[in-house]
């Protein structure tokens, strides 16, 4: 079965996988509960106190119908419980191991559980939030689930194989958990419940600080609820602990919710746990003490553990030739997706070259045309230009030779005859001016030998006077 579950999940990483298979939705805050998974609770009443902003409701979905519930932690990347009802067991089938996308990215398109290697490079933060395979592989632990496949029939059974369904368990853990949890719920459980379809099933797990490859944390605990929700109702605990795999511990619910987080109701009024049948449970409880013992084996059983024994020394002989297979196929399928990833990169890089050249050829083309358009509108432009130039110099000529005209046609007519005849006027004036200036010059020196003559006069009138006056008469007379 382990050589089946991982040759399958190394394969499906290469080969794309049937179409329709498993689904699953995450349902939003704004939904009541687990929208189409509240069937799977009593009342349609899912556990309460499970509060934590990293938790997150998953309605498990196979060809478009509910299968079970889920609480996913994105913190602890392991399912806190997973909601289920008991149905027929089918024959195991193939494992093959989905992821939830909308867990690490919302916003995708994809509303289905998918194979992980269906969507590796198209969803943002892949395992951001949930384990992987990759989480798993070469780890030393199993994806245990929490709701075995055993206990489900064919389609409920291969909605099971999912990540959001598994915690990481030792191999020989995950075998006694199925084992335990197989034996209990067909042989001690269901008997006891009147109404087969009203046995609620929660699987939980514990989760602890010791976390694979630092990542997805390992259970410290596991848990099983059961309530039988019929007429004569009754509810049961079991616990495992992880580090005894041969622990089966029964308890009440309530004493099973005192281990969980504070505040926690699994069953809606504790599925009856006050007014439940005494004997009824003392007859639970003896069954699942038989099966803790191992006392209770038919011969069915046992035909089944010494086929189980034959396959589990032919596994111990093939387990070697298994890993190196393992080994071999796992390199393989690394080097394929290497080898694509190159070529991948390579085709990317030529694309990108291409496109940039072809881009920077159309903005040569563009500004080589930009560059010729502009040219050619400005020829007519210029054209415009010169004749709108000689036209406006022309204009301009003409109306110089207007306002001269005009200036001309303002010049008196006297001044102009006056202009023409004064050369005449200025040479015949000639000898006039020049008799003027003789006779100026004439009357100049006459008017100075008059003036000199009239200043000898007066100074000999003047030197006469002063003789005259001091001058004694006496002297004078002789």
């Amino acid at each position: 079965r382990e050589w089946t579950m991982k040759t399958s999940i190394v394969f499906l990483l290469c080969i794309s996988v049937f179409p329709g298979f498993s689904q699953g939705r995450v349902v939003g805050e704004d939904e009541t509960g687990f929208a189409e998974c509240n069937m799977f609770f009593p009342g349609q009443v899912p556990p309460e106190g499970f509060t934590e902003p990293f938790h997150v409701k998953i309605c498990q979905q196979y060809n478009k119908e509910p299968r079970f519930a889920t609480l996913y932690s994105t913190k602890d990347k392991i399912p806190l419980y997973s909601a289920f009802k008991y149905s027929k067991p089918a024959q195991n089938k193939e494992e093959n191991w989905l992821v939830e996308p909308q867990i690490d990215d919302p916003e995708n398109d994809l509303h289905e559980m998918v194979h992980e290697a269906d969507i590796v490079g198209t969803v943002a933060n892949l395992g951001a939030n949930q384990a992987l395979t990759s989480d798993y592989i070469g780890s030393g632990y199993e994806r245990g689930l929490l709701n075995p496949s055993l206990l489900n029939e064919e389609d409920f059974q291969m909605a099971t194989y999912t990540l959001t369904n598994a915690v990481p368990l030792s191999p020989s853990l995950s075998k006694s958990w199925h084992r335990d949890i197989g034996t209990v719920v067909e042989q001690a459980l269901v008997p006891h419940c009147s109404k087969k379809d009203h046995l609620y099933l929660l699987a939980g797990a514990i989760p602890s600080s010791v976390r694979v490859k630092g990542k997805v944390s390992v259970p410290e605990i596991l848990w099983l609820a059961a309530c039988c929700d019929a007429p004569e109702g009754w509810s049961l605990g079991l616990v495992k602990k992880v580090n005894d795999e041969n622990s089966l511990e029964d308890l009440t619910v309530g004493e099973l919710e005192k281990q969980l987080l504070a505040g926690v109701q699994l069953f809606k009024g504790s599925c009856g746990e006050d007014n439940q049948s005494r004997e009824k449970t003392e007859a639970i409880l003896q069954a699942v003490s038989q099966i803790r013992s191992g006392e209770q084996v038919t011969s069915d059983n046992q035909e089944e553990n010494d086929s189980s024994l034959v396959r589990k020394v032919a596994g111990i002989i093939a387990t070697p030739f298994i890993k190196l297979l393992e080994l071999l196929i796992y390199v393989f399928v690394e080097l394929v997706k290497f080898v694509f990833y190159f070529l991948w990169l390579v085709i990317k890089r030529i694309c990108v070259t291409i496109l940039n050249g072809v881009y920077s050829l159309c903005n040569g083309v563009v500004s080589y045309l930009k560059a010729i358009s502009m040219v050619l509108i400005s020829i007519p432009y210029d054209v415009g230009r010169v004749i709108i130039n000689i036209f406006l110099g022309f204009l301009q000529i003409v109306q110089d030779v207007f306002t001269l005209t005009y200036r001309i046609l303002l010049i008196p007519v006297g001044f102009v005859l006056h202009l023409a005849t004064f050369p005449y006027h200025s040479i015949c004036a000639i000898p006039s001016v020049l008799k003027d200036i003789a006779s100026g010059i004439g009357g100049t020196f006459s008017l100075v030998i008059d003036a000199t003559a009239t200043l000898l006069h007066g100074f000999y009138y003047l030197v006469g006077y002063i003789v005259k006056r001091f001058v004694p008469k006496a002297s004078s007379d002789d």
